[in-house]
């Protein structure tokens, strides 16, 4: 019998589901990680949203998503108008990267003297994104590249965050993880010692359907990690689902659900959510989400860092990552109009998001800075 490192601890699963959800769970007590040592589950209909996950060992890690799928009602955003104050009311600002300081492969205009006047200022920087296809040291390049000298202990990508959630749990070395995703996945589960399959090397591959056929798969896969990926195909969700459904105790994880992503500054292309998506139809179940807005991410920077959350500004372009992320988080929230999200949109009656500030750009700081002198 497999066996966690550390101490010995109580844990659950904790499951928050909306009523239309419940039903695929019913009877899912077989599906929970056994060799993560989880003994009860305990399903939870209170909120609304999709099916989502969280964990609760005895040394009081939780990281669930129950928060993440409810509705505050909250004041109308106000625009940004004294930057200064702002500013100064916290030490710590954590930066979503696709809309906020680029599209696609452009630096967004003025965001380097942003972050420098942030930087004199004596506040922390924290750059967190959705995408996995990069590792920290790729993203690190990129911001070079870009010229902005940020650090890789500053950049936080969702690839890391898959890794880091499976060392909070202790997820055994001895057990292997499938990945739908790139190489930035592949690189941060290297780096964290975990034994991986999949990745790009299965894009190639194809399934010939002949009567009989019969697909096999590795029984030793404990986890199924799945990401952005431009090399998906069908032997991919053929061979995750047969690891998911027939593995006992196999996790689902996705690094983010982002129904759209920056590929190029041009348009909107499909994002990681359309590849989860895929899985979720054909194992019925509903993945662990580690990237935005689940709040394990900031959990672990507050944890990392020894910030108070009320001490930190979320700012982003997506109201149902970003700004969801931040309020999650108990952070302060500024919307950003350079990415996805218009004013219409923020306005609209059917929006239930609202961030507490919002401005066209980042650099909107140094002009409304100068405004309010």
């Amino acid at each position: 019998m497999l066996s966690t490192a550390g101490p010995a601890a109580s844990h659950s699963l904790i499951v928050a589901s909306s009523t239309n959800a419940s039903k695929p769970f019913a009877n899912l007590n077989h599906n929970i990680p056994r060799f993560l040592g989880f003994r009860q589950f305990s399903p939870d209909c209170s909120c609304s949203g999709s099916v989502s996950f969280g964990w609760n060992s005895g040394s009081k890690r939780k990281f669930n998503r129950s928060r993440m799928e409810g509705f505050a009602v909250r004041a109308s955003a106000q625009p940004l108008k004294n930057a200064d104050e702002l500013i100064d009311s916290v030490e710590t600002f954590i930066f979503d990267c696709d809309g906020v300081i680029w599209k696609g492969d452009k630096l967004i205009d003025g965001v380097p003297e942003t972050l420098d006047m942030l930087r004199s200022k004596g506040k922390r920087l924290v750059f967190v994104t959705n995408n996995s296809t990069k590792s920290r040291k790729q993203y690190g390049k990129k911001f070079e590249t870009l010229g902005l000298n940020v650090t890789e202990e500053e950049i936080f990508a969702s690839s890391f965050a898959a890794a880091a959630y499976l060392k909070s749990i202790d997820f055994p070395k001895e057990k292997k993880i499938y990945v739908i995703g790139e190489e930035g996945i592949l690189k941060e589960l290297e780096l964290a010692g975990y034994q991986y399959l999949g990745g790009p090397d299965d894009g190639g591959k194809k399934i010939e359907l002949k009567p009989g056929f019969l697909m096999e798969h590795d029984e030793d896969v404990g986890a199924v990690v799945v990401g952005f990926d431009r090399y998906f195909n069908y032997y991919k969700v053929q061979y995750g689902t047969l690891c998911i459904r027939e593995n006992p105790g196999c996790l689902f994880i996705a690094t983010n659900r982002d129904a759209v992503t920056h590929l190029t500054d041009a348009q909107e292309w499909a994002g990681g959510g359309s590849m989860v998506g895929a899985l979720c139809g054909s194992t019925q179940r509903e993945p662990l989400v580690v990237g935005k807005p689940s709040t394990f991410m900031m959990d672990y920077l507050a944890n990392k860092f020894g910030i108070q959350k009320s001490q930190i500004c979320m700012v982003g372009d997506r109201l149902d990552t970003d700004i969801l992320f931040g309020q999650n988080g108990g952070c302060k929230t500024l919307l950003v109009l350079s990415g996805v999200t218009s004013l219409s949109t923020l306005e609209s009656p059917k929006n239930t998001i609202q961030p507490d500030f919002y401005t066209n750009k980042i650099s909107d700081f140094l002009s409304l800075k100068a405004a309010t002198v």
